[in-house]
C-alpha cells in the first residue's frame, strides 16, 4: 500500500499531523498500535494551563483539532493569571477522558482521504538517506513519500514502581522495542527520559468537608475561535485542592531509596517543571507543603486524579502517602502512580520545520522530540503535518517566528537549544509575550492556516470581518470625544475625579482605571465581548506593544541575515572553541538562530558577521 503521507503514533500529536496533512488534499495513513488509544490522555486529564492554553488557541488558528474538541469534551473550564495581565492569561479545561478521544476519533474519521490502520511499527524503509516507508511487526510494508513519527512515550517504554519495572506502555500495551534501535543505526543520537502520573482516588471514599472547592469559571469560555461554548456554567464538575504536609514529606524522606529515581533503578531524566513528589521533597527542602488537586477525570467512571503527586514509589508506600494527606485519610487508591521511561531523538537533529537533518522526508512531533504535555505535542504535530505536505506539493515550509507564537518559541528552543529532560512550555520562555496572548492567536496565525490550506474560506473570511470591526472600533474611540457634562457616575467613580475638558474615549481608556465597559453607552455600535477585549488591551498597553515591536525589528534584522548551508567554521578564525562546536553541531539557519544557542557567546557572534559579509557579500570581490 502507498501512501503520500503515514504519521507513526495516534496520540496528540499524531492526530493533528494526520488531520493537517491530509487537509491538503494528499493520501494520508495514521497507524496506531491500539486504535482505541487515539488522542489518549494517560496522564492528567486537562488541556491547556499556563503558557500551554495560548498553544491550543494557535492550534485552533491554524486549522487544528485539539481546541475544539477540548471545547465539546470537557467537565470544567476556567481561565487562568487573569489578575496578571493579558500576557498571561490562559485557559485550562478538565477534560472527559472518554468523551474527548471519542470526539477526536469522530473529527479524524470525517476526514475523506485519511485511513487509520492498527499496527505496531518497528522499521524504517530508507534509500539514499531518503525515507521509503515503513514496516510493521507482522513484516507489513507501508510506503510513503513522507514520514511522521509521534511515538510519544512507546519506544522502549518502561513502567517503574519502586525496584520493579515492566517493558510496557501506559496502560499496559505493548511498546515498540525496536523502532528507536533502528533510529540510532541511521544516525539519530537516542536519549533516556521519564515523565510520571499520580494516583487515581476513589471519590467515594474521600471527606470533602476538609478540602477547599475549585469550582469552574462562571464566564463562557471556549478555546476554538469557531465554535461557541458548548456546555452550562453552572453544572460543571468541582475540583478540590490539596495540600501535602510533615507527616508526607517524612514517609517520602524515610523511603527515599525505594523510589524508582532515588532508588537508582531509573535510567531516564525526569522533566524539571512537573517532577515527581520525591523531587519535590528533596529539591524544595524549606517548604512546608506543596499544593495538590483532587480532579475528576471523565462523567462515565468515578476516578479523581491527585494532581501534583506523581511519584515511583512502591505500593506500600505510596499508601502512607496518599493517607498522610488531610481528607484522604481513608481514601481508596483506585490506580497506583508510576514513572515511565522511553527513547526519544535529540532535537538538535531537527530542522524548524521539523523534518529531520538525517533523513530526507523523515519529521518528528511530540515526546519523540523531548517535549512533555498534550499541548506541545500537538501544536509539533499540526507544524510536522502541515510542512511535510508542503513539501510533497514543492512548497516552503510554515516556520514561525518566537514574535508569532509559541509554537515557533517551543520548535525553536527545541531546534537551536536542544534538551536533556523533558521540556515543558513556560510563559518565561516567550521573550515577546505581551504580543502573543490569548485574545489574538488567530490574528497572528489564521493567515498562515488559510495559505497552507487547513483554514477553511468561511474560516479566513471571519477573520477578515473581525478584523474589520477591530479597526471600526478602535477609530470609533478615536474618533468619539466626550466632555465633562457627558462623563457617566462609572467613570467619575473610576476615575476618583471630575474631568474638566472633552477626552476622546480613545484617550480616556489609556487610565488604568477605565474599562472599555464604561464606554459602551457611548458608542455608535454594538460589538461582542471578545472584539471590546481585543481593543481594550491594545490601547492599554500601546506603549509596551510598540516597545516590544521594536524589539521584534532587532530581531528580524538578525533572522534576515541567512548563514548559508555549507559554511565551514573550521575556517571563521578566532571563534571561541565551544562556540565553533556548537555551530558545528547545530549550524543555525540565520545569525538571529546563532545568538539564542547556548555557548555562544556576542563576540562570536560579531566574528561571525564579519565572516559571513566577507566571504558570502556580493561585493566581496571589491573590498
Amino acid at each position: 500500500m502507498k501512501y503520500d503521507i503515514i504519521v507513526v503514533g495516534g496520540g496528540h500529536a499524531g492526530c493533528e499531523a494526520a488531520a493537517a496533512s491530509s487537509k491538503q488534499g494528499l493520501k494520508v495513513a495514521l497507524i496506531s498500535s491500539n486504535i482505541n488509544n487515539i488522542a489518549d490522555m494517560p496522564c492528567n486529564p486537562s488541556i491547556g494551563g499556563t503558557a500551554k492554553g495560548i498553544v491550543v488557541r494557535e492550534i485552533d488558528a491554524l486549522g487544528g483539532l485539539m481546541g475544539r474538541v477540548a471545547d465539546i469534551s470537557h467537565l470544567q473550564i476556567k481561565m487562568l493569571n487573569s489578575g496578571k495581565g493579558p500576557a498571561v492569561k490562559s485557559l485550562r479545561a478538565q477534560g472527559d477522558k472518554i468523551t474527548y478521544p471519542k470526539n477526536m476519533l469522530k473529527e479524524l474519521n470525517s476526514l475523506e482521504n485519511l485511513d487509520i490502520i492498527e499496527a505496531m511499527v518497528e522499521d524504517i524503509l530508507v534509500e539514499d538517506k531518503k525515507v521509503k516507508g515503513i514496516v510493521t511487526s507482522d513484516n507489513k510494508e507501508y510506503l510513503c513519500d513522507a514520514l511522521i513519527l509521534t511515538t510519544g512515550t512507546y519506544l522502549k517504554s518502561k513502567i517503574l514502581v519502586g525496584s520493579t519495572n515492566k517493558e510496557e506502555g501506559p496502560h499496559g500495551e505493548k511498546c515498540s522495542k525496536h523502532l528507536s534501535d533502528r533510529l540510532r543505526e541511521l544516525g539519530f543520537e537516542i536519549q533516556r527520559l521519564k515523565t510520571g502520573t499520580p494516583q487515581r482516588i476513589d471519590p467515594e471514599t474521600v471527606d470533602y468537608s476538609k478540602l477547599t472547592i475549585e469550582e469552574g469559571d462562571k464566564h463562557p469560555w471556549t478555546f476554538s475561535f469557531d465554535i461557541k461554548p458548548q456546555y452550562d456554567v453552572d453544572k460543571q464538575r468541582k475540583c478540590y485542592l490539596v495540600y501535602t504536609n510533615e507527616k508526607t514529606h517524612q514517609i517520602i524522606r524515610d523511603n527515599l531509596t525505594k523510589s524508582a529515581m532515588y532508588g537508582g533503578y531509573a535510567e531516564g531524566i525526569g522533566p524539571r517543571y512537573c517532577p515527581s513528589i520525591e523531587d519535590k521533597v528533596v529539591r524544595f527542602a524549606n517548604k512546608e507543603r506543596h499544593q495538590l488537586f483532587l480532579e475528576p477525570e471523565s462523567d462515565y467512571y468515578p476516578d479523581l486524579y491527585l494532581q501534583g503527586f506523581s511519584t515511583s514509589m512502591p505500593e506500600d508506600v505510596q499508601e502512607l502517602m496518599v493517607h498522610s494527606l488531610v481528607g484522604l485519610e481513608n481514601a481508596k487508591i483506585l490506580k497506583y502512580a508510576y514513572a515511565i521511561e522511553y527513547d526519544a531523538i535529540n532535537p538538535l537533529q531537527l530542522t524548524h520545520s521539523l523534518e529531520t537533518k538525517v533523513i530526507e522526508n523523515l519529521f518528528t512531533a511530540g515526546q519523540i522530540n523531548g517535549t512533555s504535555g498534550y499541548e506541545e505535542a500537538a501544536g509539533q504535530g499540526l507544524i510536522a503535518g502541515i510542512n511535510a505536505g508542503l513539501k510533497l506539493r514543492g512548497k516552503d515550509p510554515l516556520i514561525l517566528k518566537r514574535n508569532e507564537s509559541y509554537i515557533g518559541v517551543l520548535i525553536d528552543d527545541l531546534c537551536t537549544k536542544g534538551t536533556k529532560e523533558p521540556y515543558r512550555l513556560l510563559t518565561s520562555r516567550a521573550e515577546y509575550r505581551l504580543i502573543l496572548r490569548h485574545d489574538n492567536a488567530d490574528l497572528r496565525l489564521r493567515k498562515y492556516g488559510y495559505e497552507v490550506g487547513t483554514v477553511s474560506d468561511e474560516q479566513y473570511q471571519n477573520l477578515l470581518k473581525k478584523e474589520e470591526l477591530i479597526e471600526q472600533l478602535t477609530n470609533e474611540l478615536k474618533n468619539i470625544v466626550i466632555s465633562p457634562k457627558m462623563v457617566s457616575e462609572d467613570i467619575k467613580n473610576a476615575l476618583g475625579e471630575e474631568l474638566t475638558v472633552g477626552i476622546s474615549l480613545y484617550n480616556l481608556l489609556k487610565r488604568p482605571q477605565i474599562k472599555i465597559e464604561y464606554l459602551v453607552e457611548y458608542l455608535d455600535n454594538n460589538y461582542d465581548e471578545e472584539i471590546l477585549e481585543i481593543v481594550e488591551i491594545a490601547i492599554k498597553y500601546e506603549g509596551y506593544i510598540a516597545k516590544t515591536i521594536r524589539e521584534v525589528e532587532k530581531m528580524l534584522k538578525l533572522e534576515s541575515k541567512k548563514i548559508p548551508n555549507d559554511i565551514d567554521y573550521d575556517k571563521v578564525n578566532n571563534l571561541a572553541s565551544e562556540a565553533r562546536q556548537k555551530l558545528k553541531q547545530i549550524r543555525p539557519q540565520t545569525v538571529a538562530q546563532a545568538t539564542r544557542i547556548s555557548g555562544v557567546n556576542p563576540t562570536d557572534i560579531s566574528i561571525l558577521t564579519v565572516y559571513l559579509k566577507k566571504e558570502y557579500s556580493k561585493d566581496s570581490s571589491n573590498e
